[in-house]
């Protein structure tokens, strides 16, 4: 296990919560629907733990830590159909859009489990797998509300 491979892999992990993080804050500002800012809000706090978590992971191995965001492909498409719907109004819209942005999310981490097995620590497996749950608790919440 080579330590620049395993970094890589977690500075992707960190670059996909900072994506996320930056969509929800956007998308937080533009809305006035009190639910939808609190779920928001919700899964800020959930990226901005795995990123911590992330970061000293980082560290200790002696690494840069990645900084910005995507800001290109998938991801920056789904925020722009989020910030789209937002400016309708379309409620389901903009469900469907964050709908979206956990899937990409779910596959990131779902890649770095399986494609960069060999990259990663037991540990850190462990801590990637317990960050998917984390987020997919999230990713759980946005679909229960376009139940609603």
């Amino acid at each position: 296990m080579e330590k620049e491979k395993t970094i890589a892999v977690l500075n992707t992990l960190i670059t996909i919560n900072n994506d996320r993080i930056e969509g929800y804050e956007t998308a937080s500002s533009e809305t006035n629907e009190s639910d939808l800012k609190n779920m928001f809000a919700q899964f800020i706090e959930t990226s901005q733990t795995c990123r911590q978590e992330l970061i000293s992971e980082i560290k200790r191995l002696g690494g840069e830590i990645a900084e910005g965001t995507f800001v290109s492909g998938k991801f920056f498409r789904v925020w722009m159909e989020v910030k789209a719907a937002l400016i309708s109004h379309d409620r389901n819209a903009i469900l469907v859009s964050c709908d979206t942005g956990e899937d990409v999310i779910q596959d990131t981490y779902q890649r770095a489990l399986s494609i960069n097995l060999e990259d990663i620590t037991l540990e850190q497996k462990d801590t990637l797998i317990a960050q998917k749950a984390m987020l997919l608790a999230d990713y759980n919440v946005v679909k229960a509300m376009k139940l609603l």
